[in-house]
């Protein structure tokens, strides 16, 4: 069973096409950055695998559902870690997932058990009494991660997770986000940072609407760095 399947996926704004005929797929466990310069369209995608888009153009299936036919079932699946802050920062860490939880219908024990644990794999269980407000970038990074995983998703997606973190905080949570998909768990990684992907991890580079690129990122790059190739296939280069 595929973990993440886009078919045809197409997407406009008026007269402005920001998804054409975009497809892949990722197996269980497998990371797949989705590397984009700003105005590419893994936003415009974001939203559509999200639900807050949608389209007739294409089919998305989550853990084997389909989106539009299944939302509940297929977005139940979901675990997704925005751009921008979500977190209530007068909450401690351990009320931000409490009450994730209780949105997803977890409570009690079970609640506990799994925030525990989330809390465990992200390496911040000695946070957990803290506001999220006191919280550096890395740690409600981290922290959000945590919440994302609290309902066993079986697809991760993460939408530049990076931003405004220094290269430290960066280093710390693309290498969580690996371990996590060594768990069996998808991940879509969106990014316009080259140094975030690595060179065996599953690479998808979408430019002006559509997928230029897809396969293992080593076999992209091929002899050049990564970065040499990503900019002269969205031409950048000089």
């Amino acid at each position: 069973m595929s973990g993440l399947r886009v078919s045809g996926l197409s997407y406009a704004y008026g007269a402005k096409q920001a998804l054409d005929r975009v497809s892949f797929d990722l197996a269980p466990g497998c990371f797949c950055a989705l590397l984009g310069p700003n105005g590419a369209g893994k936003s415009t995608l974001f939203a559509l695998l999200t639900r807050l888009l949608t389209t007739p153009e294409g089919r998305i299936e989550i853990a084997g559902y389909d989106l539009s036919r299944d939302p509940r079932k297929a977005l139940a699946r979901l675990g997704i870690v925005f751009q921008q802050t979500t977190l209530d920062l007068d909450l401690t860490v351990r009320q931000n997932l409490m009450y994730f939880a209780a949105l997803h219908g977890i409570a009690g024990r079970d609640a506990a058990c799994r925030i525990d644990a989330a809390l465990d794999r992200l390496a911040i269980r000695d946070r957990a009494g803290e506001k999220a407000r006191a919280l550096n970038g890395g740690h409600r990074r981290r922290t959000e991660i945590a919440r994302a995983l609290l309902h066993d998703p079986q697809v991760l997606l993460l939408d530049e997770p990076t931003v405004g973190l220094d290269a430290a905080a960066r280093q710390a949570i693309t290498d969580h986000v690996h371990e996590l998909a060594g768990t069996g768990i998808s991940v879509l990684w969106a990014t316009h940072l080259t140094d975030e992907v690595r060179g065996d991890d599953r690479l998808v580079i979408l430019h002006r609407a559509r997928v230029l690129a897809d396969g293992i990122a080593r076999d992209i790059a091929g002899d050049a760095p990564l970065s040499d190739r990503f900019l002269h296939l969205t031409g950048q280069g000089a």
